[in-house]
């Protein structure tokens, strides 16, 4: 099964958190991953994933320029509606809007049809409610969450579809 983690980043700390993501997808059994930025998206993997997770920095509180244009574009490229969405950040700050953003996005995602889902509480510790922040200075920290985070959202798109 095909998911999609999608993502923009200007100094790489988003990739190296969509990575990690794709990274945890791919451990889960029947699950296929790839990262793309999202002005290189490969249209055809993308409208046959089950799953796409958009990950973005964030600047004065909400998701970058590029990733809300990406969001306010149709996103009939890849037939969103009914899929799984997921959504992550990387912020300078532990109050820095990095739940503003994901909520942004996961809001965009429900919009086009999308089930959004991030395992809550209800998966246990690391609790990860609406999607995971990695900050800036501290990136190594979140890798473990972040490969997690792919994990169940593999699990929950292989159960919902299987």
């Amino acid at each position: 099964m095909k998911l999609t983690v999608l993502y923009h980043s200007v100094t790489g700390n988003t990739k190296l958190m969509a990575e990690a993501i794709t990274e945890g997808i791919q451990t889960a059994e029947n699950a296929e991953a790839k990262a793309f930025p999202i002005e290189e998206i490969d249209e055809a993997w993308v409208k046959e994933s089950r799953c796409v997770i958009l990950g973005t920095p964030i600047y004065y509180s909400s998701v970058s320029a590029a990733v809300k244009g990406f969001l306010e574009r149709p996103f009939k490229i890849y037939e969103p509606a009914g899929k799984i969405g997921g959504a992550f950040a990387t912020a300078n700050y532990i109050h820095g809007g990095g739940e503003l953003g994901i909520r942004l996005i996961l809001d965009h995602m429900l919009c086009h049809g999308m089930l959004t889902y991030s395992g809550g509480y209800v998966c246990g510790n690391p609790v990860i409610h609406l999607g995971p922040v990695a900050l800036t200075a501290r990136l190594d920290e979140s890798i473990d969450t972040f490969k997690l985070y792919g994990q169940r959202m593999a699990a929950k798109t292989t159960e919902i579809f299987r």
